[in-house]
């Protein structure tokens, strides 16, 4: 019998539901994708109902924690890198944001996505 690996056992999926409405939560999602990433593990976001405001151009820019970290710092690590970080579709148009509107490496994509990525990946959910 061989040992068979979990394929979640090395991916992480950060589900941010928060946006500017709490900072430290939605900041907090952007850090953990930071320090899985630095951990080595396979990472995505996956920004869900007030977290598509954190898509759009500029709203990162002065979000910061309690703790200190600043969502834009975090999130220029996350582009570097090339982490896929995704805005629910729906969650986006019904909040006006389209795809003009979105930062650099973040892009559109429909719930069908979430459980795509949530079905082999380790999922924390802010």
């Amino acid at each position: 019998m061989t040992d068979v690996k979990d394929p979640r056992e090395n991916n992480v999926l950060i589900v941010i539901a928060c946006g500017t409405n709490n900072p430290n939560r939605s900041v907090r999602g952007i850090h953990l994708a930071h320090v899985a990433h630095r951990m080595g593990k396979n990472v995505a976001v996956f920004l869900l109902d007030e977290g598509v405001y954190l898509a759009r151009k500029g709203i990162t820019d002065n979000l910061k924690a309690p703790t200190g970290d600043v969502a834009d710092d975090l999130l220029m690590y996350l582009q570097e890198f090339e982490i896929p970080i995704y805005a629910c579709e729906p969650c986006a148009k019904a909040r006006q944001i389209g795809e003009k509107d979105l930062q650099e490496g973040i892009e559109m994509a429909p719930a069908s996505k979430l459980f795509e990525l949530a079905c082999h990946s380790t999922t924390i959910s802010l």
